[in-house]
């Protein structure tokens, strides 16, 4: 990638060091980031010079270029300063996702070799179950018995001055973890390239400006948390931080600082719309919702756009590929009109990405509207998997076609997302696709949240069970398995159906179907 230069910019973007230099010198009077928790504000100029401090402070403890260093707490403004500051010595910042257990967090400290930890004060009991194998702590709020410096004690007297380290547009800059739900998490580098694209696309196409107020609610150890957020400052926007996705207060700062863009998981959508005072809430603010990062209803989709009000655009994309590579224009949102269907699609290839679909077994192309793997190539498709060559040689072929992993098809240039690969359910001799009966489900008046696996079946090999929380008690599994039947061919209708209070999700909102398989496959050598 060449770099990008948006519109009002007299100088190319390639590195995100870069952004907050340049954001200085152009407006560094302007609030850049606000933390909701506590109001705390920093201009550009404030929010450079800290990174610059950051980034002296970690050349003092050893760190140099490409190496790596570690991030574990919920959103805080310092992960910022921490992640500006080490791009300007041309480290690469570390996202710990905050929610594991302490075994898992030990395996991606140890995976990655980072040198320092950043971690907030409430996490610091867990490094009494880490055996860390690194120098330098550093924590976020009080130390209290511990050896190691406050954030403020370490950047201390450091000076602002930037180090001014040379980057190259294609040296790795941020790794997040994938989610591990099966197998070991895999360390995903992503660069300033690959950053700086899905930057540059989304600016244009979401209509940002230095104008624009960006709330960022989803964590920061998920690429919808993170790259939204650096969306916001590579406009010169004003970035509104919650500490996590918490509905009453996503709901207080929209119209608390005039929030015109945000993202969501579909999950907190649904949330949201079960808030008993949202429709009192003044949304006129906002302008952009962005929605992706799991399969959403039509049904929450449509509530939403009813709520909410405002140009509604879907997303579709993973951690390898830097988050969105393809979109679902505003435009294309027409419930009950005569493309209604495109609810149901992810939008066409954007960002400068090729999206196609593949017979995996044949390694053919397939037709329009046949479902296989969906393979992407361009800009944001990651470096690869760090330290684990075999795994990135499987993921990205010679050509540099990722394979997702995710079924899908396309139809008249759009894509539509069927499942998982992995998720699929074959029951005599039939593929099917778990999303599609998802979908018919979430219409249900008394259907609130499902999930659809496959369950052992001795004649079928599997059989089809949906696993659903219901806003009606008095909903019985014939009456909803018959509704099924209505709207969708019987072999793809659920055979049982258990009930749940509550489904378990991971950070970004995706269901845990590995979780919920468990009980039902248990002793069995094979899950399929």
């Amino acid at each position: 990638m060449q770099g990008f230069t948006p519109a009002g910019l007299k100088m190319t973007i390639t590195t995100l060091g870069e952004i907050v230099r340049h954001q200085r010198r152009e407006r560094p009077d302007k609030v850049a980031l606000v933390y909701a928790g506590d109001n705390r504000k920093w201009t550009f100029a404030e929010l450079d010079r800290e990174a610059c401090q950051c980034a002296n402070a970690l050349q003092d403890m050893g760190v140099e270029a490409q190496d790596r260093i570690a991030y574990l707490d919920k959103n805080t403004p310092e992960f910022f300063t921490y992640l500006f500051g080490a791009s300007k010595l041309n480290a690469v910042t570390v996202a710990i996702n905050c929610r594991l257990a302490a075994p898992e967090m030990e395996y991606v400290l140890h995976h990655s070799q980072a040198k320092v930890l950043l971690i907030g004060e409430e996490f610091l009991p867990l490094l009494k179950e880490i055996k860390l194998g690194l120098k330098h702590v550093v924590v976020l709020g009080d130390p209290g018995d511990s050896a190691y410096p406050s954030y403020q004690q370490w950047i201390g007297d450091h000076p602002d001055s930037d180090p001014a380290y040379t980057a190259d547009p294609d040296d790795t800059c941020f790794q997040l973890y994938t989610s591990g739900t099966t197998g070991l998490p895999k360390g995903v580098e992503s660069t300033h390239s690959n950053l700086i694209s899905g930057m540059s696309g989304s600016v244009e196409a979401l209509n940002y400006s230095d104008s624009s107020v960006n709330q960022v609610c989803m964590p920061l150890f998920h690429i919808a948390g993170s790259g939204w957020a650096m969306i916001g400052f590579f406009a010169g926007a004003r970035t509104i931080l919650l500490k996590e996705a918490n509905t009453q207060e996503i709901l207080r700062t929209i119209p608390a600082h005039g929030v015109s863009h945000s993202l969501f998981v579909p999950a907190v959508l649904k949330f949201l719309l079960e808030e008993p005072k949202v429709q009192e809430v003044d949304l006129t603010s906002l302008r952009v919702i962005v929605y992706g990062a799991s399969p959403i209803s039509e049904q929450v989709l449509i509530d939403s756009m009813t709520t909410f009000q405002a140009n509604f655009y879907g997303v579709y994309g993973l951690t390898e590929t830097t988050g969105s590579v393809s979109r679902l224009e505003a435009g294309d949102h027409d419930p009950g009109g005569p493309r209604a269907e495109l609810l149901r699609s992810v939008g066409k290839p954007s960002n400068g990405h090729d999206i196609k679909v593949m017979n995996t077994e044949t390694g053919t192309e397939l037709s329009e509207s046949e479902v296989g793997e969906i393979w992407i190539r361009g800009p944001q498709v990651m470096r690869g998997y760090w330290r684990n060559q075999e795994a990135t040689a499987e993921a990205i072929d010679n050509e540099g076609w990722f394979r997702s992993g995710d079924a899908g098809y396309m139809k008249d240039g759009y894509l539509y997302i069927h499942d998982r690969v992995k998720d699929m359910i074959i029951s005599g001799a039939e593929n099917i696709y778990p999303a599609e009966i998802e979908n018919v489900l979430m219409t249900h008046a008394g259907v609130s949240d499902v999930a659809v696996i496959g369950v052992p079946d001795e004649t079928w090999g599997e059989a089809v069970k949906a696993l659903v929380c219901r806003s009606d008690q008095s909903l019985s599994e014939a009456e909803l398995i018959e509704y099924c039947r209505q709207r969708i061919a019987h072999y793809k209708c659920p055979s049982s159906i258990d009930w749940l209070q509550q489904l378990p999700r991971n950070p970004s909102g995706k269901i845990l179907k590995t979780e919920l398989r468990q009980p039902y496959w248990k002793g069995r050598a094979r899950n399929v």
